[in-house]
């Protein structure tokens, strides 16, 4: 009995002492594998810079950093001088070339109709002149009076009189049609060409007031008033929180949790709260290697990066924060 007894007072010895070892051997299982830390990611969300297409001094800037515009708000405006000297060449020289077409549409004015008819009518009168002492002379040449030498000169003068009369009679024709159908095409044409340099010296004076191309908040400001700010320069930089995203970098033998499409929730700190995201992005190419073997003697393994969208829009997101995801 007494045996017994002993051999049943060290029975729960026993197995404590077991269960001890069996812990001890589970612990050290569970620290020889591989540990899986969680995966980080930070908030990004879209910029856009806001640049003039002309260059200019800022004359006025009308946001401050962290204020949230509307598409279509007045951001800065810039001074241009070389622009309104533009349009000031540009309306002088269009001016012009409207009158330039009017005339030729108009053709002569009247009192020039009737000074190329007065020469017309005063050259045909020369004309029939000459025509009539050259036949006197030629009838007094055929008689013997005269000399050819005198018919030859009377009849030269009647000639050229006569050609002189024609040609009077053309201008008199050509200042009744007015301009030629070309002329008059051209002076169109040239007309339009000035039009098209106005019309773009009036899209720069436009270019000078520089609206918000979306929505978003000031993040940067990069020239005051008073600078000169350079054709394509970002003066404004703003961000679209509505357009914002998760960036994971992912081992490549991880990757597979995350396929197009899928659902992850992740915890973002500086919220404390849980938002779902969507991946809506797998990067083709890899960014760099990790600083672990896949093996012994393997190779480096690769990250990809991942964008995630949050499901739903989440009050209070801001790029650079970041989000905890369980490990995969």
């Amino acid at each position: 009995m007494n045996a017994e007894t002993t051999q049943s007072k060290h029975l729960p010895a026993w197995l404590a002492g077991a269960a001890v070892l069996a812990f001890l051997v589970w612990g050290l299982f569970k620290a020889a594998q591989p540990q899986r830390l969680p995966l980080q990611a930070q908030m990004d969300a879209q910029e856009v810079n806001v640049s003039s297409k002309v260059p200019g001094r800022v004359a006025a800037l009308r946001v401050q950093l962290g204020q949230s515009v509307k598409a279509g708000d007045e951001l800065f405006e810039l001074s241009s001088p070389e622009v309104r000297a533009k349009i000031a060449q540009a309306t002088a020289a269009g001016e012009a070339a409207q009158a330039l077409a009017a005339k030729a549409d108009a053709g002569a004015r009247p009192e020039e109709i009737a000074a190329a008819r007065a020469n017309w009518q005063r050259a045909q009168t020369g004309a029939g002149i000459a025509h009539t002492t050259f036949a006197r002379v030629d009838a007094m040449f055929a008689q013997g009076v005269l000399a050819r030498q005198k018919r030859d000169e009377a009849e030269a003068q009647w000639r050229a009189a006569d050609e002189l009369a024609q040609a009077a009679r053309a201008q008199y024709d050509m200042a009744l049609k007015g301009a030629r159908a070309e002329d008059k095409r051209a002076a169109h044409a040239q007309a339009r060409q000035v039009a098209g340099v106005l019309g773009e010296a009036e899209i720069a004076l436009a270019e000078t007031r520089i609206l918000a191309p979306t929505a978003g908040q000031v993040s940067k400001i990069q020239i005051q008033p008073g600078e000169l700010a350079p054709q394509g320069f970002p003066v404004v930089t703003l961000v679209n929180l509505d357009d914002a995203w998760a960036v994971l970098q992912v081992r490549e033998d991880e990757m597979g949790a995350f396929g197009m499409g899928s659902s992850h929730t992740g915890g973002v700190v500086a919220i404390k709260q849980q938002v779902t995201f969507t991946v809506s992005s797998v990067a083709v190419m890899p960014d760099f290697a990790t600083w672990r073997a896949a093996r012994p003697g393997g190779t480096d393994l690769r990250t990809f990066e991942i964008r995630l969208r949050p499901a739903i829009r989440v009050a209070g997101l801001r790029p650079g924060m970041s989000v905890v995801f369980p490990a995969p």
